[in-house]
């Protein structure tokens, strides 16, 4: 790693509350490399080599069964992924890859394990990150669990409207099929869903939508603080 990256790479939330030393000893190994969109950095099954920490782009976690493939999450800045995997020393149960030109941090599994012993700050840290991780999931599993098809598309379009600026217009961040699966979708599904919210005020133009009527899509959505808050 360049000296120039130590200073990005120390304030992350992960690492700012190690000490100095260790962080220089976490680091001797560690790889903050770019890489290309559609790379796949990791594949379910394999072991546990490094943890990897998104710092710039987007990364998709996906699985594979029975010729079948879904997508799990996405990553972004600044993100980890598959920290269980490494703490445990088992294998990974999702792959990954780029979804566009990405800069990831990689520190070897095994020195992450010998800090997580030794530097009592980073493991609370880490901790928390786990903790973090483990709230999204039940999240996510109470959005497919409670809510249709079309409540969940119409709660995930008025979070992306929020997280772009809230002016009721906004773009899709993935493809209509990685949106899709997100959602636990088909893409025939999601395309029915889409066209099921048009009386709510909801034009879509490729992957350019038009929110146009922000109260009727809430009243049909019924945002959860629960469900769809990161901050909860």
């Amino acid at each position: 790693m360049r000296p120039s990256d130590l200073p990005q790479v120390r304030s992350l939330e992960l690492f700012e509350s190690m000490s100095d030393s260790n962080f220089e000893l976490l680091m001797q190994a560690a790889y903050l490399q770019t890489f290309p969109a559609q790379l796949e950095l990791i594949a379910e099954g394999d072991p546990a080599d490094f943890l990897y920490i998104v710092i710039e782009g987007c990364v998709e976690l996906f699985a594979r069964s029975n010729g079948g493939e879904t997508t799990m999450g996405m990553v972004r800045p600044v993100g980890t992924f598959i920290l269980a995997a490494v703490l445990k020393d088992a294998v990974y149960l999702m792959s990954a890859r780029t979804c566009k030109r990405s800069r990831v941090l990689m520190v070897p599994s095994e020195d992450v394990r010998q800090l997580f012993q030794r530097d009592e700050a980073f493991a609370r840290a880490i901790v928390v990150e786990l903790a973090s991780c483990y709230r999204t999931v039940v999240k996510e599993h109470k959005d497919l669990k409670l809510r249709t098809a079309v409540e969940r598309l119409a709660n995930r379009l008025l979070r992306y409207n929020l997280d772009q600026g809230d002016t009721g217009s906004l773009e899709l961040p993935h493809g209509k099929r990685t949106l899709a699966s997100l959602l636990g979708m088909t893409p025939e599904n999601l395309s029915r869903a889409f066209n099921t919210l048009k009386p709510y005020g909801v034009v879509v133009r490729g992957n350019k939508i038009s929110l146009n009527d922000l109260e009727a899509l809430a009243n049909l959505a019924k945002p959860n603080p629960l469900i769809d808050d990161r901050t909860t």
